[in-house]
C-alpha cells in the first residue's frame, strides 16, 4: 500500500482495504482512529462498532468508543465500554485504569482503588495507573500508601511530573514540609503548575 499524503487519502485507503475484506476488526478499528483525528466522531464510532462487530477480543475497539462516550460528556457509557473493555480481554491494563479513572471522579473511591490496583497488576509500567491511584489513597486518607505508589510512578518514569506534585500534597499531611518542598520544586521545573494556594501552604516553611 502507497504511503498516503494526508488524512483523507489515508481514510480513502482504509475504506478500500474494508471493502476487499470488511470483516478485518484492525482494519474497521484503524479506520475509527483516523476518524478520531478529524473529530468525525458519529462515523469514528460506527467503525469501532464495526471492529468489535468482527473482533469481539479487540479492547482497544471498546476503549475508543468509551472515550466517545467520554468527549460526549456520557461518563456512564465511557464506564460501561471500558468494562466491556475488561471483559473482552483478559488483564487488559488501560480498561482497569479508565474505569479506575472514572470511579475517582464519580466519588467511589473504593472502587477506583481497586481497579487501579487490578490495572498496576497486569501492566507494572502503568505510569497513569500509578498516579491515579496516589490520588485515590490520598483521598482515602491513606497518606504513606500515596507517597509508595507516587515513588512506584517515579521508578517508572522518573521525568513525569505529576507524581512529585502527588507526594507535595502527602508530605504536607505528614507535616514533612522541606520533603514538599523538594516534591513541589521539582514539579515546576519540570514545567508543571502547581496550584497557587498549596505554594501558599508551604511558603512559610522555606528555610
Amino acid at each position: 500500500m502507497q504511503k498516503p499524503k494526508n488524512a483523507q487519502e489515508h481514510i480513502a485507503q482504509l475504506r478500500d482495504a474494508i471493502a476487499g475484506n470488511p470483516d478485518c476488526g484492525n482494519s474497521h478499528y484503524n479506520l475509527g482512529v483516523a476518524l478520531m483525528g478529524l473529530k468525525k466522531y458519529d462515523e469514528a464510532e460506527a467503525s469501532f462498532n464495526e471492529a468489535v462487530g468482527c473482533s469481539p477480543t479487540l479492547a482497544e475497539g471498546y476503549v475508543m468508543l468509551g472515550s466517545i462516550a467520554l468527549q460526549r460528556e456520557d461518563v456512564e457509557g465511557c464506564l460501561y465500554y471500558n468494562k466491556l473493555a475488561t471483559k473482552s480481554r483478559a488483564g487488559f491494563a488501560v480498561g482497569y485504569g479508565n474505569i479506575g479513572f472514572i470511579e475517582l471522579q464519580r466519588g467511589n473511591v473504593d472502587e477506583a482503588i481497586k481497579n487501579l490496583q487490578k490495572a498496576i497488576v497486569h501492566n507494572s509500567k502503568f505510569v497513569q495507573a500509578y498516579t491515579t491511584l496516589a490520588n485515590a489513597y490520598l483521598m482515602k486518607g491513606l497518606v504513606d500508601e500515596s507517597i509508595t505508589t507516587s515513588k512506584k510512578a517515579l521508578e517508572v518514569q522518573p521525568d513525569f511530573p505529576i507524581p512529585h506534585h502527588n507526594l507535595g500534597i502527602a508530605y504536607i499531611e505528614k507535616e514533612e514540609y522541606a520533603k514538599a518542598i523538594e516534591h513541589f520544586d521539582i514539579a515546576q521545573s519540570m514545567g508543571y503548575e502547581v496550584p497557587e494556594a498549596l505554594l501558599k501552604e508551604v511558603e512559610p516553611h522555606r528555610s
